[in-house]
């Protein structure tokens, strides 16, 4: 049974216990005393232990790596060979420290450290262990625990005083400790108690060490058993008192307060001495730009529409503003020194010339495999050799577009909350969201799902998207893209870059463009896109990001602008005069060069017919993408009676109905649903608008 904790041994080693690797020694030191009868075998055991760990160090290790270089497993993980040779080093080497006299745990352990972290080898190693392990022995290991665990022995009042003042010494111990330096480091009072509460966590590796103590007779059964039930009280109250005192609303206070938005009140800071010029750059990009800083959310699957709208928002140039940088006294003082002595210039035309900045942050789930919490504390080089991440800024530079990456690894149910903590912090001004091709929140599609696919089928994705478009709504404009294949049933046909190949005979010589998938060229691409403007912010918005599109000469617009007799209670959603007269001042200052790419329709009322036609004229090979706002009011009963409610809180009324005749005539139409920013209303100071920043509540 002794050998049931060493593949524990790796795992706990791999989650992080490494980084004690002295009080590992002195664990080892103590128990070597203890099972050594005299001080010269006590000795022996100690410089036998050197010896191996020398022999481990220089011999086996070097042979370990050459193998793993050899097969691999450095760059595309371990193999079954590698793992095999691993779980016999592991034991063997339990097996020579358990008889020399050294509990057989510490030889796994150096087995641990012997494991190289290079390429992420020991989170793909611990990857193919942990099933093993936690479904096998990590059970039995803690029903060897609860069979050396006899509550009977706390019988009496003085035990039972022992087992609270071992409880309240942990406590104070841990939370103390880790309280105090916390606070020396710079948290404030609140951050260093949650700190302490977090060391005072015990866990998997006190009853580890409670039973080598155990087994190696240092401690008697009762004391055992008080300290087991000290580890087990200190790792329950772990996550309420965490809870209790760092609640999201608090760490979104603290974390204002640190940037100097807020005091510690919660009242806004004016800040009188900004720079004035940036604030200018800043004003006459929001002017042109809706969406000058953009936060996208990086998927595997949504990879092909995120390089469509990145290339085509990268694309714009505003030749004028450059020139007005550039030469600010005219073109008769054309020269480049004075522009090139200034930073701020230079800085300044960088830009302008680039006007769109992209930052993808790709999610990776927090679980409660030991892998998982390893790829936390490596997340720097996981993050570099992420595939998904060095595939976006391979196109940003192929592009000439300012891209940087991030990842991020959190539970699920946090994906909305991270999203828009990111572009707080990147003061992002459109947060970007493309859909889940595969129908679930997985990255992989399933060769084995024959279900028509139904975007909203997908409960927990449709939920993430909720919640975004809700917290969102007032600190950043949101947007979803649905991709052609998220739309497509098995019996539909696209003119998609993946399209269906005729039978054909086999031959000896295949034709290499006609085997395979079959791509566009670049340069061959056009956009139609398509938007229906019936009043209300989000349409508003929907208009603007088109405007902004329409500046790349691969891009032609239309505008329908319809007439609405319904109106919405809700006042995030009503259609005031203001909009239309933003409406009426965007299209008359369309630039001319954009103006011959650009067309309006006024219509009095809309329907499904005036939609489908709108849709299903040709476009002579342009790929047709239609933005709609997520306002809930539909000037069109009989449009909005085709979705249920449930489907339509998700992204709206109007874009259901737009998703049906997607569907239901396979066209061939890709859709983006939008959600404008809404400034808040200050109703009882319960929400309010710091520097673009939602706070939720105040507190002193």
């Amino acid at each position: 049974m002794k050998l049931l904790s060493t593949p524990v041994g790796v795992i706990v080693l791999s989650a992080g216990v490494g980084n004690d690797v002295v009080g590992w020694i002195l664990l080892a030191l103590c128990v070597a005393l203890v099972n050594s009868g005299a001080s010269l075998t006590a000795l022996w055991i100690l410089l036998v232990a050197f010896g191996y760990t020398l022999f481990l160090t220089y011999a086996v290790r070097p042979v370990f790596i050459w193998i793993l270089r050899k097969t691999g497993s450095l760059a595309n993980g371990p193999t079954q060979t590698v793992v095999a040779l691993t779980v016999l080093l592991v034991l063997a080497s339990a097996f020579f420290t358990g008889i020399i006299g050294i509990h057989p745990i510490f030889g796994a352990f150096m087995i641990g450290l012997m494991a190289p972290h290079e390429g992420g080898f020991a989170v793909k190693l611990t990857e193919k262990l942990e099933d093993l392990v936690s479904v096998l022995f990590l059970p039995l290991y803690f029903a060897l625990s609860g069979l050396s665990t006899n509550l009977g022995l706390l019988n009496n009042g003085i035990t039972w005083a022992y087992v609270v003042g071992v409880c309240a010494c942990a406590f104070f111990g841990k939370i103390a400790g880790g309280t105090l330096a916390a606070r020396l480091n710079g948290l404030v009072w609140r951050e260093s108690f949650t700190i302490g509460c977090l060391m005072s966590c015990k866990g998997l590796v006190e009853l580890i060490v409670l039973n080598i103590g155990l087994q190696a007779k240092i401690l008697s059964t009762r004391t055992f058993t008080i300290f087991v039930v000290m580890a087990l009280v200190t790792t329950f109250a772990t996550t309420p008192l965490t809870t209790w005192l760092y609640p999201p609303w608090y760490q979104q206070k603290l974390e204002l307060w640190k940037k100097g938005v807020i005091d510690w009140d919660g009242n806004p800071i004016p800040h009188p001495h900004e720079d004035s010029s940036e604030s200018g750059d800043a004003d006459a990009l929001r002017k042109h730009y809706v969406a000058s800083r953009i936060l996208t959310y990086l998927r595997l699957d949504g990879l092909p529409s995120i390089f469509t709208l990145v290339s085509l928002l990268g694309s714009t140039r505003d030749d004028q503003m450059e020139v007005t940088v550039a030469n600010p006294l005219g073109p008769s003082h054309d020269q480049k020194p004075p522009v090139l002595g200034n930073v701020h210039a230079l800085t300044s035309v960088t830009t302008l010339r680039r006007p769109v900045q992209v930052h993808g942050l790709r999610l990776v789930e927090l679980t409660e495999r030991g892998s998982s919490v390893m790829k936390v504390s490596e997340i720097e080089a996981f993050a570099a050799h992420d595939p998904i991440i060095k595939a976006f800024g391979t196109f940003g530079q192929a592009r000439d577009i300012v891209l940087s990456g991030q990842i991020a690894v959190v539970p699920e149910h946090s994906f909305s909350d991270t999203l828009l903590s990111h572009a707080r912090e990147l003061r992002s001004d459109f947060v970007l969201i493309p859909w889940s091709e595969t129908g679930t929140m997985s990255e992989y599609p399933s060769l084995w799902d024959q279900k028509p696919r139904d975007p909203l089928a997908n409960r927990p994705f449709a939920a993430l998207v909720t919640e975004t478009f809700e917290k969102a709504r007032h600190s950043c404009h949101v947007g979803v893209f649905i991709e052609m294949t998220a739309l497509e049933g098995p019996g539909t046909r696209t003119n998609s870059p993946i399209t269906e190949k005729p039978t054909r005979q086999l031959s000896r010589v295949p034709d290499l463009l006609e085997s395979g998938v079959q791509f566009k060229l670049a340069d061959n691409r056009r956009y139609r896109i398509v938007v229906l403007y019936q009043g209300g912010e989000d349409d508003l918005l929907a208009v603007k990001l088109a405007l902004q599109l329409a500046r790349s000469e691969s891009v032609d617009l239309r505008v329908v602008r319809a007439g609405t007799g319904d109106e919405t209670d809700d006042e995030d959603y009503k259609h005031g005069p203001s909009d239309d007269f933003e409406f009426n001042v965007m299209r008359a200052g369309i630039p001319e060069s954009t103006k011959q790419r650009v067309d309006f329709i006024d219509l009095d009322s809309v329907d499904r017919e005036a939609v489908l036609t709108t849709l299903s004229e040709p476009t002579g090979g342009a790929e047709t993408v239609m933005i709609l706002g997520r306002g809930v009011h539909v000037g069109m009963s009989t449009m909005a009676s085709t979705s249920s409610r449930d489907e339509s809180q998700v992204l709206g009324p109007l874009a259901m109905v737009a998703l049906n005749l997607i569907r239901d005539h396979a066209l061939n139409v890709e859709l983006m649903v939008v959600q404008a920013k809404r400034e808040a209303r200050d109703d009882n100071k319960e929400v309010g608008v710091v520097g673009g920043t939602e706070v939720g509540r105040v507190v002193r």
